[in-house]
């Protein structure tokens, strides 16, 4: 059963933002330190409406499909998060770390892991947590662990 050492790292994402965290104190009772909390920007108003090109004819235009700017943000955000991540496990900020983000965002963000992180990570929580009060956050976390 993976536990919330002291020193354990806790990232904790879904896709808008991250906060990231350090346990303080043992598994027992878990106090976790916010060390940075991370947002992605916001997707412009007007992302979503399709584009227009040029046809063969004169003042012919033709729709284009739309591009999925929210999902577009959400795979650049995971690329971002592991590259903070990678860049603190290169300085030798953490060697155990806990990712809890919801299972999307997850995914995404186990692919782009570089794997001198990937050997760090003792636990994967695919639950969304970003919104909860750190007490709450630290809670549901050591409950997650038990149940492992």
């Amino acid at each position: 059963m993976p536990e919330l050492t002291n020193g354990t790292w806790v990232v904790v994402a879904d896709g808008e933002k991250a906060l990231l965290m350090r346990n303080l104190t043992d598994h027992a009772d878990p106090n976790f330190e916010v060390i940075a909390r991370e947002d992605h920007p916001e997707v412009p108003q007007d992302a979503d409406r399709p584009g227009r090109r040029a046809d063969g004819g004169p003042n012919q235009m033709s729709a284009m499909e739309a591009a999925d700017w929210h999902v577009l943000v959400r795979e650049r955000f995971a690329k971002e998060l592991a590259a903070l991540l990678y860049a603190h496990a290169h300085r030798g900020a953490f060697d155990r770390l806990v990712i809890a983000a919801d299972p999307k965002l997850l995914g995404q963000l186990r692919e782009e892991l570089h794997s001198e992180v990937r050997r760090r990570v003792v636990a994967e929580i695919p639950k969304t947590l970003t919104n909860h009060p750190r007490p709450k956050i630290e809670s549901e976390l050591k409950a997650a662990l038990d149940a492992m």
